[in-house]
């Protein structure tokens, strides 16, 4: 299918103007759809974040509040003080301890240590209360709350025994994370021991469990250090949160609240603030899970968009069809009308416009063959048979009699140059006789040549020389007759100096990389004046017989075939005329190049120009073939 044809475009057009506005409204639908559904899915984040950040709040404010237990009993801050140990208070200890791990849902267990006396107590939910003496306080007490601040809250973790190995395995480890305080003589910073309170991974997950959904959306609740205090993956608890998207302004902690996309996901984030500790809940929606029903609508539209394609394509195929197929056939008449089949046979092809031009068309090419179809062929008939009869008219078969019988009587009378002269003319006169031959070898015209040249040298007293150059694969070369006599002959007319005896004329020849074969015919006489020679250029661009004029004509119509006919049979009737007078140069070359372009069309050239420091070359370029039944190793061997 060609692109510049009616029906491609017809086609193209048609699937562009409904393509384009079903296409448009998706996307524009698609998108407007898909950011609504963004906007929608951030504000229920945003609310539900902030709800999860009051509930965290609180949860953090109560341990806080338990863990203040410490000072708030009166006799267990004072054996912290006093350092005092029996009995009666031991069990005071315990009793406060439970009290603060059931202050508190979830609390796992309860860590107290008293630096005076260097006491540990231990309230579990399985094993009760267990009680160590003289030992010093458990290693993370003063990662976390040795110096420094006097609160703080460790990640989530696996819970310990603060070194009380008979806890095991009747207190099974769980998922903690752990509030640590120091405690202190009010209104001094003395240390005077530890709690910590290690409260279950469960509490929180059941608040921010109702803040995504699991398996589609991500949550996270990491502590002001970046690490992860809360996740679906346990790989990441207690660990730094290494996210591509976890940095800048939310990892160090700036805005309360916001959002922002990364990653191919929407994040939306709340800040919980509070004495205990500062976390961060960070809810990560995938755009997929944001927008799939916008893919969904997205999906079904596509199927729709293909089905209305199927049938908008066939619909556009079958108009485009019906309207260009009468076109595409009257292109076809022309086409072979160009290619000269003017007889063809055209059909109408219904009752639309296209139809009646169809109609026009074949009455206009019936007039053309009645007309002037017929005047062409008799004009180029004509021309052919003056051709004929001008050559005729030149060579009289009862000359070449003549010559043979002064030939003979030069022969009986001893003198053998006159003979040798007439068997050169007598060679010539067969030669131009032989009017069956429309086309010869370069052999037979160089031998004719040759014969001409010979006479020459006699007139003019063996005042020039003649050289061939032609390679033996050449001569069996098919070429028009007698077309190198007139370039010769041109020479001895306006180019050769009588008075001198140094004339060179030489004839060359060989063939080009294009497959032309070019005759080059050269002299050293008298150059051509510019005037002269830009007007014989001129003159011989003149002789027009060319398959272009054939292949315009059917593009002009009639009055175009009609144009070429005068044309072509005015320029042959131009060339004939100037042959029949040998008084300029521009006969002979015009005839030349007028019988050349009858048999090899516009491939066939003739250049003329002058040479440096003096004389004339003139070029033939024909198409090079071979006479029929010879092969270039029999020409060879002729040679």
């Amino acid at each position: 299918m060609r692109f510049n044809s009616i029906r491609t475009k017809l086609i193209v057009f048609m699937l562009i103007a409904t393509i384009v506005p079903i296409v448009t409204t998706m996307i524009v639908t698609y998108s407007y759809t898909a950011k609504s559904m963004k906007e929608r899915a951030l504000e229920d984040a945003q609310n539900l974040l902030y709800q999860g950040q009051r509930n965290v709040t609180a949860v953090l404010e109560e341990l806080n509040l338990g863990s203040l237990n410490v000072y708030s009993d009166a006799e267990l801050y004072r054996q912290l003080q006093t350092g005092l140990a029996d009995f009666q208070t031991d069990s005071r200890v315990f009793a406060a301890l439970s009290y603060m791990k059931s202050s508190v849902p979830a609390v796992h267990q309860v860590y107290l240590y008293a630096s005076l006396g260097k006491r540990a107590t231990i309230v579990t939910n399985v094993a009760g209360a267990k009680r160590a003496n003289d030992i010093a306080p458990f290693p993370d007490l003063d990662a976390y709350v040795g110096s420094g601040e006097s609160i703080s809250i460790q990640p989530t973790h696996k819970s310990h025994t603060y070194g009380f190995s008979s806890l095991q395995p009747q207190q099974p480890s769980e998922l903690v994370f752990t509030l640590h305080r120091r405690i202190e003589r009010i209104p001094s910073s003395e240390k005077l021991g530890y709690v910590s309170m290690d409260v279950k991974l469960s509490l929180l997950t059941d608040i921010v469990g109702q803040l995504y959904d699991v398996g589609e959306e991500d949550l996270y609740v990491v502590d002001d250090n970046g690490y992860v205090v809360f996740a679906d993956d346990e790989r990441l608890l207690g660990k730094p949160l290494k996210a591509s998207w976890f940095s800048g302004s939310l990892a160090a902690g700036g805005e309360e609240s916001g959002h922002f996309e990364q990653g191919g996901a929407l994040l939306v984030y709340e800040r919980v603030q509070t004495e205990v500790a500062g976390w961060t809940i960070i809810k990560r929606i995938p755009t997929s899970y944001l927008i799939r029903e916008a893919n969904q609508a997205a999906a079904i539209n596509l199927m729709l968009l293909a089905l209305s394609l199927a049938v908008i394509v066939t619909a556009t195929i079958i108009v485009s069809l019906r309207i260009t197929a009468p076109v595409k056939q009257l292109v076809r008449y022309m086409n072979q009308v160009q290619a000269g089949n003017l007889n063809v046979p055209i059909q109408p092809s219904g009752n639309d416009e296209i139809g009646l031009v169809v109609v026009r068309f074949r009455s206009m090419m019936d007039t053309i063959n009645n007309l002037i179809l017929r005047e062409y062929k008799l004009e180029l008939a004509n021309k052919t048979n003056q051709l004929r009869a001008l050559q005729a008219q030149i060579n009289p078969h009862f000359l070449n009699n003549t010559i043979q019988i002064i030939g003979t009587l030069a022969l009986e009378l001893g003198v053998p140059r006159i003979y040798a002269l007439l068997s050169a003319l007598a060679r010539m006169m067969r030669y131009s006789m032989d009017n069956e031959a429309s086309a010869i070898t370069l052999r037979d015209e160089l031998d004719h040549l040759k014969a001409y040249v010979e006479l020459q040298k006699e007139r003019y007293e063996n005042r020039f020389v003649f050289h061939v150059d032609v390679d033996d694969r050449l001569m069996e070369a098919q070429m028009p007759k007698m077309i190198l006599q007139p370039i010769i002959e041109n020479y001895f007319k306006h180019g050769m100096d009588k008075s001198a005896e140094d004339g060179v004329l030489l004839l060359r020849a060989h063939e080009r990389e294009d497959g032309l074969l070019a005759i080059i015919v050269e002299n050293n006489g008298a150059a051509i004046p510019e005037w002269r020679l830009s007007e014989l250029r001129r003159e011989l661009a003149s002789v027009a017989y060319s398959h272009r004029e054939r292949e315009d004509a059917p593009a002009r119509g009639a009055s175009g075939i009609e144009e070429q006919s005068k044309l072509s049979a005015d320029n042959i009737n131009r060339s004939l005329k100037l042959a029949q007078d040998d008084a300029e140069p521009k006969i002979g070359l015009n005839n030349v190049l007028a019988r050349m372009k009858m048999v090899y069309g516009d491939e066939a050239r003739l250049e003329i120009k002058n040479k440096e420091p003096q004389g004339v070359q003139i070029t033939l370029l024909i198409k090079r073939t071979v006479v029929e039944g010879r092969t270039n190793d029999e020409s060879t061997d002729r040679g």
